[in-house]
């Protein structure tokens, strides 16, 4: 490979040619090879989005001039459109503050800018990545900004629309199956009656709880660090500085939730509460995408063998051994998100713990596990609910077999008979492989007309007046 040297304030470095990158960012390739986990392209695109904002206000107020900030701003163009993408080649396991994520976004934008002003940047080093496109910035409040942007984009382009496609899904199916009626499980035992839709209608709930739980995190991701430069004071930042790049990233980013300048820029450095808040609800959707995923499996399982009461739709053989098996592998895939977005909130917890005085260190594995937890759940989601919550039919005879089997139909004699002389007829029809109806007439406690009159599992799925 031809290499060119480039410096820094350390001395020289050989930099692959062809690469936009600088000697900072060769450093960290040199310096931390570890692992395979690259830093998100969420973080670069969110970077980009936020030097081009910089430029813009450092433009608006004179300390940028405009060949500069127009190069710089067509680099970021750049970068947002892809053309890029092999410039970026930095793990997540780097300096803490990602200092060299931001310099390697620095580097790249100044070199590809001299090229858009008609120069060779190998050669004439017209815009600095430290004074011209980090102007007015520190990586102590770039790195955070990017993250929080990137959370903010990515649960508005793809998280969201992903819980409303299946919340959709699951109310239409609600409605569909109102009157069906099943039986009822509580510790993994039969219990009374309820709707298959009554049942469905608890998972629109969680949906619905887990975007009202995103919205209220998307106030505090909003409020942006940036302005805040080294530990929070904003020197070598003017004062109007946050409020424009703010302005200019929302035009930017056409975002729906508005971004705005954090009112304490020292909380906004050390602290990354807001990140944990939303790494919570992350969380409580996975459980909540775990339960939903077990129910429909074990509800599917079988066809002859399990319960058996729910058909899901056959997508691939599901045995290398056993011909004709078929498993419910997109509640399988999804349940292993939810583990793995579970474990990524105890990284988040912990590194969010680790605000020493005034900066936290531990930022680039907050940004990557909250973005893997994002992109796993909105690609999960909208996988199930197209592989299979939108194929979900019933097995009607399955579900109408196992209401008339249950003993727990006697609930409804409670009010009529009391709950010694109810349990005393459930307790000898399990232990004489009888039916309720015919216990309670051998033992004298109720007539024939009087147990169909007491016992209707379409009304013991709602209160009623006794």
């Amino acid at each position: 490979m031809d290499y060119r040297i480039e410096k820094d304030t350390m001395g020289e470095v050989s930099v692959p040619n062809g690469k936009y990158w600088g000697a900072q960012t060769q450093r960290s390739l040199e310096n931390f090879k570890i692992g395979i986990e690259k830093m998100p392209k969420e973080i670069i695109s969110a970077f980009a989005f936020l030097k081009k904002a910089a430029a813009i206000a450092n433009n608006k107020l004179e300390i940028l001039d405009d060949i500069k900030c127009e190069a710089i701003l067509k680099a970021c163009d750049d970068i947002l459109e892809n053309r890029l993408d092999d410039n970026f080649p930095l793990v997540v396991w780097q300096t803490g503050s990602g200092t060299q994520t931001n310099m390697n976004i620095n580097e790249v934008i100044a070199n590809k800018a001299i090229e858009h002003m008609g120069k060779d940047f190998r050669v004439e080093k017209l815009v600095h990545p430290n004074d011209d496109v980090n102007k007015s910035q520190s990586s102590n409040d770039t790195y955070p900004t990017a993250m929080k942007i990137a959370f903010v984009l990515e649960i508005q382009r793809h998280l969201i629309p992903s819980i409303i496609k299946l919340k959709y899904t699951l109310e239409e199916k609600s409605v569909e199956f109102k009157d069906i009626i099943k039986i009822g499980r509580t510790h993994l035992q039969d219990a009374t009656p309820l709707t298959l839709g009554q049942e469905i209608s608890a998972y629109v709930e969680m949906l619905n709880k887990a975007l009202l739980q995103i919205e209220d995190c998307m106030k505090y991701l909003v409020e942006l660090a940036i302005g805040g430069t080294a530990v929070g004071t904003g020197i070598n930042c003017h004062k109007e500085f946050s409020n424009l790049v703010c302005l200019s990233l929302n035009e930017l980013t056409k975002t729906k939730y508005p971004f705005t300048s954090h009112p304490n820029k020292f909380h906004a450095l050390t602290s990354h509460d807001s990140e944990v808040m939303l790494s919570g609800v992350l969380n409580a959707l996975a459980s909540n995408l775990m339960k939903i995923a077990n129910d429909i499996r074990w509800l599917a399982s079988g066809p002859r063998c399990g319960i058996g009461e729910l058909n899901i739709p056959e997508n691939e053989p599901g045995s290398s051994i056993m011909p004709g098996k078929v498993n419910p592998t997109q509640s399988e895939a999804m349940t292993m998100v939810a583990v793995q977005v579970m474990g990524n909130h105890t990284a988040v917890s912990i590194s969010a713990s680790q605000g020493n005085f005034e900066l936290n260190v531990f930022k680039p594995v907050i940004a990557y596990n909250i973005l893997q937890s994002i992109k796993l759940l909105s690609d999960s989601i909208l996988s199930f609910n197209d592989k299979c919550a939108i194929g979900i039919e019933p097995n009607l005879k399955n579900i109408e077999k196992y209401l008339n089997d249950s003993l727990m139909l006697v609930t409804a004699l409670n009010p009529y008979i009391g709950y010694e002389k109810a349990a005393l007829i459930a307790k000898n029809a399990h232990k004489n492989g009888t039916s309720l109806k015919q216990e309670a007439i051998n033992l004298g406690i109720l007539t024939k007309e009087e147990f169909e009159k007491y016992v209707k599992p379409e009304e013991m799925t709602y209160p009623k007046m006794y």
